[in-house]
């Protein structure tokens, strides 16, 4: 390639454009990422690919994942483009001579979707060992964008408290401060990060990017059940993004790799638009419908009873599941999980569980009697398990090898009375193999709740250059061992569940079939959490509960209700004691959502009156399915009689809106003006009220 001159490398497909510039004096960057035709308005030298070495670190003074030394030297040596199954792939090969690596990065992209999912391969081709303190997934120049005229979306997320949603101006965060004037770059970040194994547990492992004046809007995801890091900057030609796995600084992460060798990062995915949030949420969501792997679950999405929530709190017995699971059935259930205790002798089970052998004193006549009536009401049966952790009492603890768990210092890692497994030891796999085979084979269970209710912290030192380097290569036998289990038992469900919502990423829910979105037990403050939900996981996954008690009044119920109505319906409440009226109320709310499975396989979220702050007196969320709008409206103390709702995709037509659920309740009325594309809903009735309409043009 001569000097002075740029190529521009053009990749991509009806849904999506890239745009790759590949210079002789500079690091390959992605010049532009559109969901339409580019416009390269502005120029962008954000290397495309930054690696953190020791030795070499960054080539200017930061504490950020931009402009690496090995970042900036790495320089195009060749691609590949290939399309099969649906899928459009990218390779591009970069090559650093001074320190002997190579990186291919990966692109992915499904046609017609304005997604992209990226990765990258280290290898080291030089004489020596290296070790990576870095490597991102994705790096890239954000559109030539200026900082101040930028809003950076992120969500909080916390036991009880998941997908707080919020948008503020980057400049908040990263000021202006006349980078072009000084000659050279900024070194100022705003970064989040997540440690241990809860990847939700402070923040959802997603951000986004929007220009407030046009709409642009990059949308991200991290696709790790571990550790990962998020960063957006300033340089001279305006903002950049990098994400990636874990760090050395953030995680306690290196890998040393020895001549020859290579280093995969983890995957994440990228949607844009020229919509705002909700039309990247539209891209991401077709995205992460093409991510999942294939399951029988899909098509079906059967109505989950579990009797823990505001219910059985994790003290089954024969005597207290029959009746329940008659009135869950009743209902129309499909699916009945026997959540925690069931393999509880003692009343004292948290530290003392691992062997999982079902429980002779709450089940006098086993537990197959009450499995066997969930299966005779043509129910599922399931349970509730916790694979990955030893009680310290348990007498796994002692049968099997020190090595099977994750260790500091040849001391195994103990965490609220439990040791963690080490799925990289074939000892740990097998034992969670036997005890999956044997409940499914020998007492035909078909969904299990998997939960994970403690973290262990940075990782292992056991046969690992780093702890970080330890957890990150059990975090990648976590997921080929839940591989393992659905290869061998193709129908059995498993439901993703960390307390609460704790490990929700797409590394885990590409793999599995539905998610529970918290542990909240109060019901006025679950819907926020369920309206944010679809930002963060495909509407079908999305298991939001609905607890309907005796106790409740109508409104109550029907509140309940909504909050599950319009994701995977996740139903619990003692049924077995409702009156007539209030089951059959129940009932409604659950034929409607089956009713709604097949929009929802299909449905992009809208968020009418903005995405929910967690005290919101109305909140509203919309499911849009072909010509059909399905919308949660949710009603809470405090809130005024009266609420607008713009639907702007709905601009200029005629509606026939109606309200679906309870179907037979007064007490709301609603007015559509087309001109505006507002809906104007009012209610004379006390808070808590909620209905679900559904909207289509005439």
């Amino acid at each position: 390639m001569p000097a002075d001159v740029v190529e521009h490398l053009r990749w991509g497909h009806a849904g999506l454009a890239a745009v790759v510039e590949i210079g002789p004096d500079g690091p390959v960057a992605l010049r532009e990422l559109a969901a339409g035709p580019p416009a390269m308005t502005a120029r962008v030298s954000q290397p495309l690919v930054e690696v953190l070495v020791a030795g070499e670190g960054r080539a200017r003074a930061s504490q950020r994942l931009s402009e690496t030394a090995v970042g900036c030297r790495l320089r195009y040596a060749g691609a590949e483009q290939s399309a099969r199954g649906g899928w459009h792939e990218l390779r591009l090969h970069l090559r650093d001579e001074t320190s002997g690596l190579s990186a291919e990065l990966t692109l992915r992209s499904r046609e017609g979707v304005a997604a992209v999912q990226a990765s990258a391969r280290v290898t080291n081709g030089g004489e020596e060992p290296v070790l990576l303190l870095a490597v991102t997934s994705f790096a890239a120049g954000f559109l030539g964008r200026p900082v101040d005229e930028l809003d950076v979306l992120r969500a909080d997320s916390d036991w009880l408290g998941e997908n707080r949603w919020t948008s503020r101006p980057l400049a908040e965060h990263v000021a202006d401060r006349g980078l072009a004037g000084h000659g050279q770059h900024g070194k100022g970040v705003f970064a989040l990060t997540s440690s241990g194994t809860w990847s939700s547990g402070r923040y959802v492992p997603m951000g986004g990017l929007t220009d407030r004046n046009t709409g642009q809007t990059w949308l991200w995801q991290i696709e790790h059940n571990g550790p990962w890091r998020w960063e957006v900057g300033d340089r001279m030609e305006g903002a950049y993004v990098a994400l990636s796995g874990p760090t050395d600084v953030d995680h306690q992460w290196n890998e040393l790799l020895a001549p020859g060798e290579s280093f995969a990062t983890v995957p994440v995915s990228i949607a844009v638009s020229a919509h705002g949030v909700e039309g990247a949420a539209a891209a991401l969501t077709a995205h992460r419908r093409a991510l999942l792997r294939p399951h029988p679950d899909r098509p079906r999405l059967p109505v989950v009873f579990n009797d823990y929530m505001n219910t059985l709190m994790g003290d089954p017995t024969t005597d207290k599941l029959l009746p329940l699971i008659d009135a869950a059935a009743s209902a129309g259930a499909e699916v009945f999980c026997v959540d925690a205790g069931w393999y509880d002798d003692g009343g004292d089970w948290w530290d003392s569980v691992g062997e999982w052998l079902p429980s002779q004193t709450r089940f006098p006549r086993g537990l197959e009697e009450v499995l066997a009536r969930i299966a005779g009401h043509g129910m599922t049966p399931g349970l509730w398990l916790e694979p990955e952790v030893i009680g310290v009492r348990s007498p796994m603890a002692d049968k099997l090898p020190a090595e099977a768990f994750l260790q500091r210092g040849g001391v195994r890692v103990a965490e609220h009375g439990r040791y963690h497994l080490d799925l990289r030891h074939p000892a740990a796999v097998a034992h969670l193999d036997q005890v999956v085979d044997r409940l499914v084979e020998d007492l035909g269970v078909g969904y299990f709740k998997l939960d994970y209710n403690i973290d262990p912290g940075a990782g292992t030192d056991r046969d690992a250059t780093s702890v970080g380097a330890g957890l990150l290569a059990h975090n990648r036998a976590h997921l080929a061992w839940l591989e393992g289990v659905l290869d061998r038992h193709p129908h059995l469900v498993l439901e993703n569940c960390g307390s609460g919502a704790m490990r929700m990423d797409y590394a885990m829910l590409s793999r599995l079939q539905l998610q529970s979105t918290s542990d909240q037990q109060d019901f006025l403050r679950y819907p926020p959490i369920a309206v944010a939900a679809p930002l963060s996981t495909l509407p079908e996954q999305a298991a939001n509960w609905a607890y309907p008690q005796p106790g409740m009044t109508e409104e109550e119920i029907a509140f309940t209700l909504c909050t599950g109505i319009l994701g995977r319906l996740y139903l619990s409440g003692n049924l077995h004691r409702m009156t007539p009226d209030q089951l059959a109320l129940v009932r409604e709310g659950v034929r409607l959502h089956q009713s709604l499975r097949p929009d929802l396989l299909r449905a992009t979220p809208c968020w009418p009156l903005g995405l929910p702050g967690w005290e919101d007196p109305w909140l509203a969320l919309g499911l849009r399915a072909g010509e059909s709008t399905h919308l949660g409206i949710w009603r809470r103390p405090g809130a005024a009689d009266t609420a607008v709702l713009p639907l702007p995709h709905l601009t200029g037509r005629d509606l026939d809106v109606r309200i679906a659920y309870p179907s037979a309740a007064g007490g709301w009325t609603h007015a559509w003006n087309p001109r505006t594309a507002e809906l104007t809903v009012t209610t004379t009735l006390p808070a808590p009220t909620a209905r679900v309409l559904r909207l289509r043009p005439l």
